[in-house]
């Protein structure tokens, strides 16, 4: 299962180069401090999509919100990709308005553990608050990354709810920081296993914010 590459390693070897620049300029932080948290993130992000798709209308969910919400930003490309990020830093230098999306978006994959998750990244990585700005920047990229992949592969809500659980089980199986802080957010009883008490605590937040 570990021969092809991950959605992470896919991900961030599309943010290579200008788009990580971009976001490193925008935190105010160096490249290699922001490709670590980066890579962090991601897989924070995706293995939170893959708890909430874990459940078939949560997968359902998730799919509608792709076909509805970011069909139309899939990046055609890296300069897509690039412009895509560009749009959400433009439009956070003139306002925050670039970021509110993100900050959304956040809202429906975490639900109530968002402020847990963004304080987690910031500790492990060395952002501090600057962690929920990263986090906004990159949720509309891996909605808009996983729109494409749902174009390209023609995924239905089954299929993407199965790439997304493996995408959150090799994370965790992993470990480093984005696995480590994945393994923590859903392991809400602090029991050091994600049983099903925590799978409702998280399987909730894709549902209960979806429009």
């Amino acid at each position: 299962m570990n021969a092809s590459p991950s959605l992470v390693d896919e991900l961030m070897s599309q943010l290579q180069g200008a788009p990580m620049q971009q976001m490193a300029q925008q935190l105010g932080t160096d490249t290699a401090q922001t490709q670590s948290a980066v890579g962090a993130a991601l897989p924070l992000l995706l293995g939170a999509l893959g708890q909430n798709a874990a459940q078939p209308q949560g997968a359902a969910d998730l799919l509608g919100a792709l076909q509805r919400d970011h069909s139309a930003a899939v990046p055609q490309g890296l300069g897509g990709l690039g412009d895509l990020l560009g749009s959400v830093l433009g439009g956070a230098q003139g306002g925050g308005a670039g970021l509110g999306g993100g900050a959304d978006i956040l809202g429906h994959i975490f639900g109530g553990n968002q402020q847990r998750a963004e304080a987690g990244l910031g500790q492990a990585t060395g952002l501090g608050g600057n962690a929920g700005n990263l986090l906004q920047m990159l949720a509309p990229i891996v909605m808009a990354f996983l729109a494409s992949r749902v174009q390209s592969g023609g995924l239905d809500a089954g299929g993407l709810g199965q790439a997304l659980g493996q995408e959150r089980e090799r994370a965790q199986a992993q470990g480093g920081l984005g696995g480590g802080l994945l393994g923590s957010l859903l392991d809400q009883d602090g029991d050091g296993q994600v049983g099903m008490g925590d799978l409702f605590k998280i399987g909730g937040a894709l549902l209960g914010g979806r429009r």
